[in-house]
């Protein structure tokens, strides 16, 4: 048991990134869409660019949204409106009708005129023939109509002979003048507005369902296609019935939701896909970016950033694709570049961008614009901590944007004339959206601990509190810190290093000096040496303890790891050569291990760059009367047994850049020290 949890415990970080893999895969994959994917892409009036391509299966052609929408059309019109009839209205009518004739026509010899009474009993018959409607309804006249009496068919007709509410007036006036009774017309219309009522009312549900009915007996096809049967062959203009069948086709793919038969295949095949591309980033960085490699956090966070813009993705083509290039994915190499490096950035993007190819319409398009995108990113954003480079570069990632997408409609189309401007404004959008990076790091440095070239900015500000309060008790290093800073990013920038990184670790490289401030010569500003009244041992462990000592007061200050790093190494394992030899005089058995520095080692440029300036910057306090000879061979001396000495052999630092920074450091030392030329008197 006990040899179980050992090899848990040595392995657990492995074991993490194992789980960490497994888990971004399974979530990737789970984000994918659950159908199929047509694996050609092709254009109208355009040449079939791929092989020729035979009916992998028994398909039928769909109809055009046009061609369904006028069959609807069709049947709408031929569908029967269904109306309600009231048989208990036209016997009441035709009795208010005898007793209104009377009061209405008062002259006695036109009351009894039994020809006029029949007249209006005719205008009513023929009113009631169908039926009087409740309201106006928009039908056309031929519109096909049956009345129902209690849900029972009791006639059909056309829509043109039921009577309007209104429309009495002119089956009057035509019984009227038939009769030749035309002067009688005013007192039989006032006499029918009173007594003429609606007995049809529209049956809604029965007329829905009648023309649901016709619509679900529209097919959404015409014709199939036999498997194995040619659709197009290579080179052949896609138009007509070619293309109609081809989107048939595609379709059909993208209508197959994976079944129980081929679920599980499907899902291993994209899981396959998927955790190759993972498997590439995570050997990238054990082979390239070991450091972060061994960084569970940054792993993660890489991972995180990956499923976040996959995420984003396919929540915008779930809602509509045609918004795809609104997803500001050049945010990824972004926020990689500023918390790693542009390499490591433009590497996840393309991986990012490989996998999101699976899912995004036009692939090949979107693939090259994203491409190319980070390309320019990368090549483009620098120091993104000033505000207008930023600002600069999503003006050109969005300018690269709009010309690619140009030129790619211009191939497909071969004209400008049916281009959309309005897709020219999702390229501004995301270039809007790109500027969010900013905050994002920032809510990122929170999260993961990490740091950022926006953080050393502010931590290179030599008001702030620790900085502060190193002027104020050991002046003597906080200038011998300002002079290593100025000098560490003047070789920085020599030999392309992170200079905002190696001048905020010059700056607190020494603050646990703060903790003894007099045992160091910079700070003596009386004369009077402690180390007098010590024994070299002693006076060895408080020069060597000001490493820990500056490691422990930056945990203190909430100080970022990258830059601790520089305090931990900025001596290596080097010796503390005086007081060794001091000792030695004493007992010549002295232990050097006792005077050495505890590392580790530098690992890095930046770590290694510091540890030659500061150096090189205390060590020449000590030169008298110095000359140009004196500072290069000063200079040479000190790097050269620092290399003897084996401290840059864990630094990915070559001897070409070496080169470069004794170089710069040497032009430096002769300004610092206002060397001239020597005149003749």
């Amino acid at each position: 048991m006990n040899d179980l949890i050992n090899r848990w415990y040595r392995n657990h970080a492995l074991l993490y990134k194992v789980l960490l893999f497994l888990s971004t895969t399974f979530l990737i994959v789970y984000l994918f869409p659950k159908s199929g994917k047509f694996r050609y892409d092709f254009d109208k009036e355009k040449p079939w660019q791929s092989e020729s391509l035979l009916a992998p299966f028994d398909f039928a052609i769909k109809k055009t949204s046009e061609e369904i929408n006028l069959e609807k059309l069709e049947a709408s019109e031929r569908s029967a409106v269904y109306f309600d009839i009231d048989k208990t209205i036209k016997p009441s009518v035709f009795k208010a009708y005898s007793e209104k004739f009377k009061s209405s026509f008062a002259d006695s010899i036109i009351n009894n005129n039994r020809g006029l009474f029949k007249v209006g009993e005719s205008a009513i018959r023929d009113i009631y023939e169908f039926g009087v409607l409740d309201e106006e309804y928009d039908y056309d006249e031929t519109k096909n109509v049956i009345l129902l009496d209690k849900q029972t068919q009791f006639a059909e007709t056309q829509f043109s002979n039921l009577t309007k509410l209104d429309g009495f007036r002119s089956v009057i006036e035509n019984e009227l003048s038939v009769n030749g009774l035309s002067q009688f017309e005013a007192t039989f219309v006032s006499l029918f507005f009173d007594i003429i009522k609606p007995n049809l009312k529209l049956n809604s549900s029965l007329t829905q369902n009648a023309l649901d009915e016709k619509f679900a007996a529209i097919s959404s096809v015409r014709g199939s296609i036999e498997k194995g049967t040619l659709i197009i062959s290579k080179g052949e203009i896609v138009e007509g019935n070619k293309f109609e069948i081809l989107k048939s086709l595609e379709a059909e793919y993208e209508s197959q939701v994976w079944n129980d038969s081929n679920y599980n295949l499907i899902i291993f095949a994209y899981a396959l896909l998927v955790a190759l591309a993972l498997l590439m980033l995570l050997l990238f960085l054990r082979k390239y970016r070991m450091e972060v490699f061994l960084d569970n956090t940054k792993v993660t966070f890489i991972f995180f950033n990956i499923l976040l813009m996959i995420l984003l993705t396919t929540l915008v083509i779930n809602y509509n694709s045609k918004y795809v290039y609104v997803v500001p994915l050049c945010i990824l190499p972004l926020v990689l570049k500023a918390f790693f490096d542009a390499r490591l950035g433009l590497f996840a993007h393309v991986l990012t961008v490989l996998l999101l190819g699976f899912i995004v319409p036009n692939s090949y398009e979107y693939m090259f614009l994203q491409i190319i995108a980070g390309i320019v990113t990368i090549l483009t954003v620098s120091e993104l901590y000033k505000r207008a480079n930023l600002f600069i570069s999503v003006g050109q990632i969005t300018l690269i944007y709009i010309i690619a997408y140009f030129a790619f409609f211009v191939i497909q189309e071969g004209n400008v004339t049916s281009l959309d401007p309005s897709t020219f404004g999702l390229f501004v959008l995301c270039g809007l959206a790109t500027l969010f990076v900013q905050p994002l790091i920032y809510i990122y440095e929170k999260l993961f601990g990490l740091v950022s070239d926006v953080s050393l900015l502010e931590l290179s500000d030599t008001n702030t509190k620790l900085l502060k309060e190193l002027s104020n008790k050991a002046p003597g290093t906080f200038h011998h810190s300002l002079n290593v800073a100025n000098l560490a990013e003047a070789s920085a920038n020599e030999i392309g290093a992170n200079a905002m990184l190696i001048r905020v670790g010059a700056l607190y490289h020494d603050i646990g000096k703060m903790k003894n401030p007099t045992y160091f010569t910079e700070n003596q500003a009386t004369g009077i040496n402690p180390h007098d009244e010590l024994s070299p041992r002693e006076s060895a462990k408080i020069i060597i303890d000001h490493t820990l000592d500056g490691i422990e007061i930056a945990k203190k200050n909430n100080l970022p790891d990258r830059v601790i790093d520089f305090i931990r190494t900025h001596h290596g394992t080097s010796l503390v050569y005086y007081f060794y030899r001091k000792e030695k005089e004493f007992d010549d058995e002295t232990n050097e291990e006792d005077f050495r520095y505890p590392g580790p080692q530098p690992y890095s440029k930046e770590t290694a760059i510091l540890m030659m300036c500061d150096s090189v910057e205390a060590a020449s306090k000590s030169l008298k009367e110095p000359t140009s000879t004196k500072i290069d061979k000063f200079v040479e001396s000190i790097i050269d047994k620092q290399m003897e000495d084996g401290q840059f052999l864990n630094a990915n630092i070559t001897f070409k850049e070496i080169q470069s920074i004794k170089k710069v450091l040497k032009t430096k030392l002769a300004n610092i020290f206002h060397l001239r030329i020597e005149y003749p008197e």
